[in-house]
């Protein structure tokens, strides 16, 4: 077992036999860089989560929950909670908080509402909830402004390697969806290119950008439902083209360099990769489905190798030791086992030399 794993054990066997009360939950704080992530969303509180137990062998240094992290799905604030505490007393879930960091967005169902947006009259509401059960700290950024997005910094001693995770949150302000009325699409939704339609809003965008300006050598930029895939008609940065236009604009223009993208939601698997002018290749890991699971699979010419349908997390390898570090990211099912993956090069993530700053 890792020693900080190890103490940690120590300090909770301490602490609960001396109050008979749980410690807060281990939170990055001092942030050390990590090189093992295991990410994943889509737990429903009713259901075991046995692909956790999987998790926890692999001993990650870090989770990601990307949303849809409880089905809440509700405005009565009385029944949100109710459906955490279930998600708190699952026992896979239990034992991995009690050994793993974690850091947490929301999805629609976690905000409230099923493919909820700006719209929901219980945001601010579900917000604290939110909070409450991730335990974010009194003093948070998080507290102090209109919705959940948050960012991290993970440096190694000498301070030559830098990890950053920016999570977004794409429900707070984001516009209503357009239905799809048309034979020429599918699904729920269609695209609109409105420009006034926005999944981040103006502040966030602002945020965004200060947070890309920052210096880093990987990014991971959780955004709870998918980027870099293709229109498939359900919830996604599709639905608004030109905020994914803006997005690689944005990329460009600061120069941020290591960008990768984790996503949930559909309940399913796998890694797409964007590809657009000036900007490396946009890499997305979709890891949808602790427990839950969907009935066919849409087509996405952006996928690499296989999708998987069964349940399964999401797991990052950092090789930080070599001089052009090695980023693997994939998709494992419940036994462990590798079901789509994909190896990266941080000299891969890199921005053209002629790409110019806007």
């Amino acid at each position: 077992m890792r020693t900080r794993s190890l103490l940690f054990c120590l300090f909770l066997s301490s602490f609960t036999a001396a109050t008979g009360a749980m410690p807060p939950v281990p939170a990055p704080a001092i942030n050390p860089l990590v090189s093992r992530i295991a990410l994943g969303s889509c737990m429903k509180q009713d259901r075991p989560a046995p692909v956790l137990q999987m998790v926890r062998e692999l001993q990650p240094e870090l989770f990601i929950w990307l949303g849809d992290n409880v089905y809440g799905d509700t405005e009565d604030m009385a029944v949100l909670e109710a459906k955490y505490r279930q998600v708190a007393a699952k026992p896979t879930f239990a034992a991995l908080r009690a050994e793993v960091p974690m850091i947490a967005t929301w999805d629609d169902h976690d905000y409230g509402v099923n493919d909820g947006g700006r719209d929901y009259p219980m945001k601010e509401a579900s917000k604290e909830v939110f909070l409450r059960f991730w335990q974010e700290p009194a003093d948070s950024p998080r507290r102090g402004r209109p919705g959940i997005h948050t960012s991290y910094r993970f440096t190694d001693p000498a301070g030559k390697r830098t990890l950053q995770v920016i999570l977004l949150d794409t429900r707070t302000f984001r516009s209503p969806l357009t239905r799809n009325t048309n034979s020429s699409y599918k699904n729920d939704y269609r695209p609109d290119s409105n420009p006034e339609n926005t999944f981040l809003g103006a502040e966030q965008w602002t945020w965004l950008r200060e947070r890309l300006q920052e210096p880093a050598d990987l990014r991971l930029i959780g955004t709870s439902i998918q980027f870099a895939h293709e229109y498939n008609g359900w919830e996604s940065w599709t639905n608004f083209p030109r905020e994914v236009d803006r997005m690689v604009d944005l990329i460009v223009s600061t120069r941020a360099q290591g960008v990768v993208f984790l996503s949930g939601d559909v309940h399913w698997g796998e890694i797409s990769v964007l590809k657009a002018p000036k900007c490396y290749p946009l890499h997305d890991l979709t890891a949808s489905g602790i427990n839950t699971e969907w009935d066919n699979l849409e087509p996405n010419r952006n996928r690499l190798g296989q999708a998987c349908m069964d349940h399964h997390f999401g797991w990052i390898e950092i090789d930080w030791q070599q001089s052009d570090p090695r980023v693997a990211l994939q998709v494992r099912d419940g036994t462990g086992r590798v079901r789509a993956k994909t190896s990266l090069r941080l000299s891969q993530l890199q921005l053209p030399a002629a790409a110019a700053v806007r």
